[in-house]
């Protein structure tokens, strides 16, 4: 049987709470507050991570749903702006800088505004290949410490309470 892990920050607020207001649900604290910490952690190495290799987490947004579209990398601004989980007029912005960047090129399919879509580009390609590589080493690294089996039963608790929030579906996938 494995051992209880040490007690931290979380177990205390958790304590302390149920001191000063006795008979409040602070149960939650156990969970939250250890989640909040954990985002914290991980979106502090990506932005990190990301700004060394001279992208914003933005634009890693926008390549990575255009890449996991599969070929021909294609997607209409409507298509894109659910799929990344923000207004058009965000991705409007995001796909103005990508394509000064050279990363995506905008194109017309068809006739009329709806026939539109945006498309990566071959740098843009190369550049995604490079960041994701070691970005996902790099959180690897964050969570190299638990095992297989606890990395895979953490994902299943983290789908489970994500599809009791009404969290994102197949189709409002995030970033990569």
């Amino acid at each position: 049987m494995a051992a209880e892990p040490p007690r931290d920050g979380a177990d205390a607020i958790q304590d302390a709470w149920r001191r000063e207001l006795p008979g409040v649900p602070v149960e939650s604290i156990g969970v939250v507050t250890r989640i909040w910490w954990a985002a914290k952690v991980f979106g502090d190495e990506r932005r990190r991570l990301l700004a060394n290799l001279g992208v914003d987490v933005a634009t890693l947004d926008l390549l990575s749903t255009l890449r996991r579209s599969g070929p021909p990398y294609r997607m209409s601004p409507g298509e894109l702006a659910g799929a990344c989980m923000v207004t058009r007029g965000a991705i409007t912005q995001r796909v103005e800088r990508a394509v000064r960047a050279g990363l995506v090129e905008r194109t017309t399919v068809g006739s009329g505004y709806h026939a539109r879509a945006v498309f990566l580009t071959d740098a843009g390609n190369a550049l995604l290949d490079r960041v994701v590589a070691d970005l996902l080493v790099a959180e690897d690294r964050l969570v190299g410490h638990l095992s297989p089996e606890r990395r895979d039963q953490l994902a299943d608790l983290l789908r489970e309470l994500l599809a009791g929030l009404g969290g994102p579906s197949l189709t409002g996938q995030v970033g990569d």
